[in-house]
């Protein structure tokens, strides 16, 4: 992996179960703001899904955007710790929204 690539996922580990961010919230909190489409590359390269949890980056729209092993997946590891889907989206997306300091 490159610096940057293990740099997103690094990060990643900070955003705790039962929280959502986004690719850009995980791009400007990694110290690369305007790489929001680079993180989904990174994240698509993650070696360990589930110790570094991609599944809890979603588009800053809410919707839910792609996962390695499919979007159903995506939606039952989430519901596992507490986020609630409902057509695609995070349902109460600004309350469980992950900011990095």
């Amino acid at each position: 992996m490159t610096e940057f690539e293990q740099r997103i996922l690094d990060v990643l580990k900070m955003v705790p179960k039962g929280k959502v961010t986004t690719y850009a919230e995980l791009a400007r909190g990694a110290g690369y703001p305007n790489a929001a489409r680079a993180v989904g590359n990174a994240l698509n390269k993650n070696p360990q899904p589930v110790i570094v949890p991609c599944h809890r980056v979603v588009l800053s729209s809410g919707k839910l955007g792609g996962y390695a092993f499919g979007v159903d997946k995506k939606m039952q590891v989430l519901a596992a710790e507490g986020v609630i889907v409902k057509k695609g989206r995070i349902d109460n997306f600004k309350e469980i929204f992950y900011k990095f300091k």
